[in-house]
């Protein structure tokens, strides 16, 4: 215990007569780090540079007295804790002080046993007392931890945890940057403490390639400087220090909180704090997790393993307020295999499911990584492509119908069999302004190409020829 206090506590010691002050240093210096000083205000400009946890003051002195010494540390110290000594005792002076909250009040000559045993049992308690406290802050933390428990996305995980970090901190303004692979292309960015337009530059530069690297931090750490504020500045934000939290999965999910607040300082117990709330954050997303995988296997076709028509609506009404909140278009393809009724009579239907599972690998193949394809029905496929206009999208049927048409795909036995493949292209908002009319649409178009002739492309511009 003694080289904890030794580590962590600092004692003030103030008297006048230096025989005195060697003595009391002599009598405490097992028990924490000790600073002598001759007066009471040389004491009060020691403690301005530097916080301790004990002033053992003599009574008498020239200038500023013990009593004097206490009120000014009770005023501009809160929290020391303060011992008289005195060759001059009497009850009332005695009472007086520990009304005033000294700690103790001990008579001189010094008995230098009986000093370190009162000096030892107030840091013991300080020590208690200020464990009690942390527990208390923890056992808060984790009550307002418990919310966590309700996330089941991911990203709300992240923003839950932003809001946590910053009512444990007392910070002000923060920012979340997360990557969030179970939902594709989520922005990963929530913002607080910042108005409307700095939110939205911030996320705009965030969701590009500026972002800071998610995986650069492995633990709660206070940093005055970054790319994070490199970004804020270009921002026109002086942010100030962060303690930068990051929060990871045991899989795939990554994000950095920043807490910003520029009037404090951030100590050990903050780091802690901080820690903590990062903890529960990790096990809502692990939650979350296995909630999205489970969730997912509803979405997914059992055939080709591709997204199904449910989960196509879902991602159609999704991108469409992408493309509207960013102004950007979006891309319908619509894909219909040519008369593939006749590998079904020829091959059979197991055979035919095969050749399916065949066939979204290849379209998987030619698409990006964040465009979706999915199993609308039957032979019948949908793809989404993000930011692309009608010409772009008509470049990449036509590749999609050229790989189909080279593609050897195997039947029973390792049979040869040859597809075409029709595919119809529409594009929001040009061609409808809602998810039910852009696929019909975009439907519309394929069966037009089916009525030139299949293998080939139409977009929905020749519906209104």
């Amino acid at each position: 215990m003694k080289v904890v206090a030794q580590a962590d506590g600092r004692i003030v010691v103030v008297d006048d007569d230096r025989l005195v002050r060697e003595i009391v240093r002599d009598a405490l210096e097992g028990l924490a780090r000790v600073e002598t000083c001759e007066s009471g205000e040389r004491a009060l400009e020691s403690l301005s540079r530097e916080r301790a946890d004990l002033v053992v003051s003599d009574l008498t002195m020239p200038g500023m007295s013990g009593i004097e010494l206490l009120e000014r540390i009770q005023r501009e110290h809160p929290g020391t804790e303060f011992v008289l000594l005195t060759a001059n005792a009497s009850v009332e002076s005695a009472v007086g002080a520990l009304r005033m909250g000294a700690a103790d009040y001990l008579i001189k000559p010094i008995r230098p046993e009986e000093l370190a045993l009162a000096v030892e049992q107030i840091l013991a308690r300080r020590r208690l007392l200020a464990e009690n406290a942390r527990l208390r802050d923890e056992i808060e933390i984790v009550e307002s931890c418990r919310v966590l428990l309700r996330c089941l996305d991911p990203g709300e995980v992240y923003a839950v945890a932003l809001d946590l970090v910053l009512g444990t901190l007392g910070c002000r303004r923060g920012v979340v940057h997360f990557r969030c692979t179970s939902v594709p292309r989520s922005e990963g960015v929530a913002t607080r403490g910042f108005d409307e337009d700095q939110a939205h530059r911030l996320r705009d530069i965030l969701v590009t390639d500026k972002a800071p690297d998610l995986d650069g931090v492995s633990g709660p750490v206070t940093v005055a400087d970054g790319k994070m504020h490199d970004i804020l500045r270009s921002c026109g934000i002086d942010p100030g220090p962060a303690v930068v939290v990051p929060v990871r999965s045991q899989e795939s999910e990554a994000g950095l909180i920043w807490a910003f607040d520029e009037t404090k300082e951030r100590d050990s117990s903050a780091i802690d704090r901080a820690r903590l709330v990062a903890r529960h954050a990790e096990l809502a997303l692990q939650n979350a997790e296995r909630f999205h995988r489970a969730k997912e296997r509803a979405f997914i076709d059992d055939v080709t393993e591709a997204y199904n028509a449910r989960y196509l609506l879902q991602a159609t009404e999704r991108e469409i307020q992408r493309a509207e909140r960013y102004k950007k278009e979006l891309a319908v393809l619509f894909l219909d295999l040519d008369r593939f009724k006749l590998v079904n009579d020829q091959y059979g239907h197991l055979v035919g499911s095969d050749v399916l599972r065949q066939l979204a690998e290849v379209l998987e193949e030619c698409i990006r990584q964040v465009d979706t394809l999915a199993r609308y029905g039957g032979d019948e496929f949908t793809i989404l492509l993000i930011d692309t206009d009608l010409e772009e999208g008509a470049t990449i049927g036509e590749r999609i119908r050229r790989t189909v048409a080279d593609t050897i795909f195997e039947g029973e036995r390792g049979a040869p069999i040859r597809l075409s493949i029709s595919i119809g292209v529409a594009t929001y908002p040009k061609h409808a302004s809602d998810r039910d009319a852009l696929l019909d649409v975009a439907d519309k178009a394929m069966y037009l190409a089916k009525s030139q002739g299949r293998n080939c492309v139409c977009t929905a511009d020749e519906l209104q020829a």
